[in-house]
């Protein structure tokens, strides 16, 4: 009698591919490099340090609720990793380590493991993290440090010299007295992985090329963002308002790394380009008519929360399908 214990029989398509969560998030994990390299240069090992500890929280966490809730172990998959690298990429360099690891159990335990784990959460685990913290610590996540400040690698001093962000500029309705090129490039303050455009754009082309994201969210995000900008800028120079505001902040580390996420953006095509402009339109909503600088982490939170709508209405129907229509009040097929 043949041994068919090791029969596997499942559902069509059969089809395999290389491509595993892990493979993925090593993928993403890759494209973030480019901007810790520019973090550490402006703000020493202490970018460093805050992020390596963010990613070492986010797996504990994640290992220790599987544990004691007697789960099989998620930890190879590398999301873990990835959400502790975006939530210190979120934060100052100044940030008490206490407050990062805060920030990721909010993330692994509350946001993602409660929700199911990994491809079940409704919103993004790290911009949900960030948002608790600045609610809660607002004193703490808003103090930005001169660039090229030494700090601590494990201790915040209380006599951090600070600076303006180009963002809490502009919401005075100035530019920022720094030249576009600068920066993009990342020689200016603000948090350890959203100063500089130029790396997170590599980053996002790597990916691009890897296949692991689509450029239609990113284009949609940026561009509403670069054509509202432009059209109706708060000064007298169009073009130099409008790089400024997709050069500064959580913009291209957003629209890149975050608004991409697999479980919190759209699967159809149309749907993923109404995201985009949505996050777009609320970024500069509250950029321009909030109280907070910066926009990207709420407007991504917010369009999250309608994934389902968006699919809805954007999901194509099936080739063959009767479409319904009203005649009189009743459903007629045809």
């Amino acid at each position: 009698m043949n041994d068919l214990s090791k029969l596997k029989v499942s559902s069509s398509p059969h089809i395999r591919s290389e491509d595993t969560t892990s493979r993925i998030m090593l993928d993403v994990i890759i494209a973030l490099m480019p901007a810790l390299a520019i973090g550490i240069f402006v703000y020493g090992l202490r970018a460093l340090t805050v992020t390596a500890v963010s990613a070492i929280g986010c797996v504990f966490f994640e290992w220790a609720y599987n544990h004691f809730s007697h789960k099989s172990q998620s930890i190879s998959d590398l999301s873990a990793v990835v959400t502790g690298i975006l939530l210190a990429y979120c934060l100052p360099v100044s940030t008490p380590l206490w407050t990062v690891l805060l920030g990721d159990l909010f993330a692994i335990i509350i946001v993602k493991q409660l929700f199911g784990g990994i491809g079940k959460n409704f919103v993004n685990p790290a911009l949900a993290a960030r948002a608790f913290l600045l609610a809660s610590f607002a004193g703490i996540v808003s103090v930005y440090p001169k660039i090229r400040t030494a700090l601590p690698l494990f201790t915040t001093p209380v006599d951090i010299v600070t600076t303006a962000t180009p963002l809490s500029q502009m919401k005075e309705g100035i530019l920022p007295d720094i030249s576009v090129f600068n920066n993009a490039l990342g020689m200016v303050g603000g948090s350890i992985g959203e100063i500089s455009s130029f790396a997170l754009i590599a980053g996002g082309i790597y990916l691009i090329y890897r296949k692991v994201i689509s450029a239609r969210i990113p284009l949609a995000f940026i561009g509403t963002v670069a054509v509202v900008t432009f059209i109706f800028p708060q000064g007298n120079n169009n073009l130099q308002w409008m790089l400024s505001q997709l050069v500064s902040g959580g913009l291209m580390l957003g629209a890149i790394f975050m608004a991409t996420d697999y479980t919190t953006s759209p699967i159809t095509i149309n749907g993923q380009i109404v995201y985009g402009i949505g996050c777009g339109l609320i970024t500069i909503l509250i950029r321009y008519f909030g109280t907070y600088p910066e926009g990207v982490s709420y407007a991504i939170l917010v369009m999250n929360l309608f994934i389902g709508l968006i699919e809805k209405v954007t999901m194509p129907r099936k080739f063959g399908a009767p479409k319904k229509e009203r005649k009189g009040g009743a459903k007629v097929e045809k």
